[in-house]
């Protein structure tokens, strides 16, 4: 059974290679992103304290994505396997989650700062339908227009400047003993998440022996 937990700073284009493993493995992934951006565009009482930490370039409390993931992965379709997107973050949620579930794999996409600073101020998200694109990866068709709806793309609150640097700082103050944790386990893999998409879907392909 493939539980896996895919990290890389934001940016890193983690959530494309999770869709490409979730293909090619036939399991869901489980975003917490996801599910708190849904939260927010629902405007509940959980989106909105998510979207006064998120405009100010913070990262949600661990109690609240502890208990999110928790409930996520006691629902039917995770039986076969999973894939994390994004999550564990911190020390106290790698804990939690080294109680809750055994982890086959923790797949790391590393990408420098100035990369992930350039691909953040390039994302775009649709003022009508909230699809998300990047300037340099996933063009419009037409310049500042959304493919899906014509709605009007905007500038993310997370891809300002200020909220890019700030993300950065906090990814590596708790991302960084999370790896370490990982890596003492012997179930971290890294990847190099600068190349082209397709090349680092390969890198990823050979490290789990996808092709065998």
């Amino acid at each position: 059974m493939h539980k896996i937990v895919i990290l890389g700073p934001p940016g890193s284009g983690k959530g494309t290679q999770a869709e490409f493993i979730s293909v090619a493995l036939n399991i869901p992934i489980i975003s917490t992103g996801h599910i708190f951006r849904n939260e927010m565009k629902n405007q509940t009482d959980l989106g909105k304290r998510i979207t006064a930490i998120m405009d100010s370039g913070g990262l949600v409390p661990d109690e609240i994505t502890n208990e999110t993931v928790k409930n996520r992965l006691q629902q039917d379709d995770v039986k076969n396997g999973y894939i994390l997107d994004g999550y564990p973050r911190t020390i106290a949620q790698v804990e939690y989650l080294d109680q809750l579930d055994e982890l086959s794999r923790v797949v790391n996409i590393d990408c420098s700062d100035s990369v992930v600073t350039d691909r953040m101020a390039a994302r775009r998200t649709c003022s009508k339908c909230g699809t998300d694109f990047n300037i340099l990866f996933k063009p419009t068709k037409v310049d500042g227009v959304c493919d899906q709806c014509q709605g009007q793309l905007i500038t993310r609150t997370d891809g300002e400047p200020d909220a890019i640097k700030e993300r950065i700082y906090i990814y590596h103050q708790q991302d960084d003993p999370v790896l370490d944790f990982y890596k003492n386990k012997g179930i971290l893999i890294n990847i190099n998440g600068e190349p082209s998409i397709e090349e680092v879907w390969q890198q990823i392909r050979e490290k789990l022996n996808l092709d065998s």
